[in-house]
C-alpha cells in the first residue's frame, strides 16, 4: 500500500472549496514563499516543534534524545533544542506529555487517510462537501496524492486539489484528471518579483495553469494578497488580464494575509526565514474585489 507524509487533518473546514470539508495536508513544498503560514509543509520529512510556554521542565526528553540535542533553558528553564544535532527522530515528542515537544508530519496509508476522511460524510452530503488535499504541495507526492484521490473518488466522495502547480505537467494532468475542482494559488505575475518572494520562477506554474485551463475541469483561482508586494494596480490589472484568457477559470479567491506563521516559524526554529507583511486595507480589498467582478468572475473573499 502507497504511504505517504501529512503533517495534519482538519475536519469541518469551510475555506478550501465548497461545503463542509476535511483537509488533508500533505509534507513537502518546492516553493518557499516569505509569507508561509504552514511552514511545517515545506520539508518532505518530519519537523519538531518546540513550544516553551507548554514545557513542564520535567525534562524527560533530555535522557531520551538520542542525539543529545536537548538541554536545560537557562536557570532551569524550558528546553532548548539543538537544530543541528537534532534528526527529528521523534523520541524526544514521545518522552513529553505536555505537548512542548510534538512532531508535525506521519507517515500513514492511502486507506487510512480515506477511512479518516470519509468519517464525516453526513456533513459532506448535507453541505455539498468533500475532501481537500492540501500542503505543502500535495504534488510533491505525486503517487500518494493520485492515490488519495483516485480512492477517494471510488467513496463517491468530492475532491479538491489544492496546488501552486509547481510540478511536472504530467504529474498535475494525472491528479487534475481525477480531481472534481483544481483550487490553484497564483501568487505573483511577475516574474522577477516572484522569484524574489517565493524563491522560484512562476514560468511552469503558470503554463500549467493555461494547460490545465484547456481541460475543461472546475478550476478557481487563489490569490494571496500582501500589501505592497501584490496588492498594487499593476498586479490587479496583470492578473485580471492573464485570467481573462483561460475559459476554464470562473472563480476568484481573495485570501487577505495573515499573520499565522510566525509563531509556527519560532517553533520550528526557522525565525529568520519569515517576514511579517500586512494586508490589504478594507477599501483596497473592496476596490479588488470590484475589479474581478467587473471582468465577470464569480469573487470570493477567503477560500
Amino acid at each position: 500500500m502507497t504511504k505517504g507524509m501529512i503533517f495534519d487533518i482538519k475536519r469541518f473546514a469551510v475555506h478550501d472549496g465548497p461545503g463542509v470539508r476535511t483537509t488533508v495536508f500533505l509534507k513537502g513544498c518546492p516553493l518557499h514563499c516569505l509569507w508561509c503560514h504552514n511552514p511545517e509543509g515545506i520539508a518532505p520529512g518530519p519537523d519538531l516543534f518546540v513550544r516553551p510556554s507548554r514545557c513542564a521542565r520535567c525534562y524527560s526528553c533530555i535522557p531520551a534524545c538520542p542525539q543529545k540535542a536537548i538541554s536545560k533553558g537557562p536557570k532551569n528553564g524550558p528546553v532548548i533544542v539543538d537544530r543541528e544535532k537534532c534528526d527529528a527522530c521523534g523520541a524526544c515528542a514521545d518522552a513529553c506529555m505536555y505537548e512542548a515537544l510534538v512532531m508535525a508530519g506521519r507517515e500513514v496509508g492511502v486507506a487510512d487517510v480515506a477511512a479518516e476522511v470519509e468519517r464525516d460524510r453526513l456533513f459532506y452530503e448535507r453541505s455539498g462537501g468533500g475532501a481537500t488535499l492540501s500542503g505543502g504541495e500535495p504534488l510533491a507526492q505525486p503517487v500518494f496524492c493520485r492515490e488519495l484521490l483516485a480512492e477517494l473518488h471510488a467513496r463517491g466522495l468530492h475532491t479538491a486539489l489544492d496546488t501552486s502547480g509547481l510540478a511536472a505537467w504530467d504529474t498535475l494532468r494525472a491528479a487534475a484528471e481525477i480531481a472534481d475542482l483544481i483550487l490553484y494559488d497564483v501568487k505573483l505575475l511577475d516574474d522577477r518579483r516572484h522569484r524574489e518572494f517565493t524563491g522560484v520562477s512562476n514560468a511552469l506554474p503558470l503554463a500549467n495553469l493555461r494547460r490545465l485551463s484547456g481541460m475543461n475541469k472546475e478550476i478557481a483561482v487563489r490569490i494571496p494578497l500582501m500589501a505592497g508586494v501584490n496588492d498594487g494596480a499593476p498586479d490587479i490589472r496583470d492578473a485580471v488580464g492573464f485570467l481573462k484568457t483561460l475559459p476554464s477559470v470562473k472563480t476568484v479567491g481573495l485570501l487577505r494575509y495573515h499573520k499565522g506563521g510566525q509563531e509556527k516559524y519560532k517553533n520550528l526554529g526557522r525565525e529568520a526565514r519569515f517576514r511579517i507583511f500586512e494586508p490589504p486595507s478594507d477599501a483596497r480589498l473592496a476596490d479588488i474585489r470590484q475589479a474581478f467582478l467587473d471582468a465577470g468572475f464569480r469573487v470570493r473573499i477567503g477560500g
